[in-house]
């Protein structure tokens, strides 16, 4: 991929490309030269490039612009660009997913040139979504309207982290360039997971006979079910530890996963089972609140 300002080339598709063609081939390229992902020193560069090219062509009213500009009084090294007044109005709509409040300084005296700001802005995601990894996509709003672009998130992401994405903050003003934007990484709360940096812990529900005479059984986690063997004479609060199996590691080990025991009786009995319980009490000499014998 060349550094070109030329929209079209940079994402390899022909000026009558349609948006889901031009969709397609960002995604083929975003995860090709992602930072988190490809370690060439020009990575960053291109992927900045190339995520400014499909934020202009995959919103109509600027690809009409941009097409405009080309064909007639836009300079060859001039790249399109949202004015100053429009970077001023700048704001993330997230989606439902993504939340979004900005931060950060817009704006710069006419007729100078100088940087755009860097933005920060807040992504939620479930504990599934950040094990996985995927994409998700933003919409900038604007004075003259909305465009959006798709982000890529590396799997193992955790809470708290930054993703950037760079050009895609504050428009700088005469010409320079853009700021960067950055991510941070909240993880909404799950029913049944807890997550400590990349360590995983999942509440693990077992029967009284499972516990005291072990049992294998299947346990639900961020990446799909796991068989665990309980040992026997477990008890409440026991930690099985799955080394590796927690949050993939970005560029490092991955987390661990834990499954925490807990006993869970039944709370309805037959008269059956009643009596089954009522004569192993009588014939157990076990205490739990002293000396344990069998």
């Amino acid at each position: 991929m060349a550094a070109t300002d030329d929209y079209y080339r940079v994402l390899e598709v022909e000026p009558t490309a349609g948006p889901q063609e031009i969709r397609r081939s960002y995604r083929r390229l975003a995860r090709r030269f992602h930072p988190d992902r490809n370690p060439d020193p020009g990575a960053e560069e291109q992927f900045r490039l190339l995520t400014e090219a499909y934020e202009v062509l995959s919103d109509e009213r600027a690809r009409a612009e941009y097409d405009r500009r080309t064909d007639t009084s836009r300079p060859a090294s001039q790249p399109f660009d949202i004015s100053t007044e429009q970077a001023a109005n700048v704001g993330i709509d997230l989606g439902g997913l993504l939340g979004g409040l900005l931060r950060g300084a817009f704006g710069a005296r006419a007729g100078t040139v100088s940087p755009g700001t860097d933005v920060e802005a807040e992504i939620g995601m479930s504990v599934e979504d950040a094990y996985h990894g995927g994409t998700r996509r933003l919409a900038v709003q604007t004075a003259g309207g909305s465009h959006a672009f798709e982000v890529i998130i590396p799997a193992g992401v955790t809470e708290g982290q930054r993703i950037r994405l760079p050009g895609q903050g504050a428009a700088g003003a005469g010409g320079g360039p853009r700021g960067d934007l950055f991510l941070v990484v909240r993880l909404a709360p799950h029913p049944r997971y807890r997550v400590d940096g990349r360590d995983v812990t999942v509440d693990l529900p077992i029967a009284p006979w499972e516990a005291v005479l072990g049992a294998g059984v299947v346990m639900d986690t961020p990446g799909g079910p796991v068989r665990v063997q309980v040992p026997a004479g477990s008890s409440s609060g026991r930690r099985l530890r799955f080394h590796g199996r927690g949050l993939p590691g970005l560029g490092g080990p991955a987390g661990d996963l834990y499954a925490q025991l807990a006993i869970v009786v039944p709370e309805r009995l037959s008269d059956r089972q009643r009596e089954l319980w009522r004569r192993l009490a009588e014939v157990s000499r076990f205490d739990p609140r002293g000396r344990r014998a069998a």
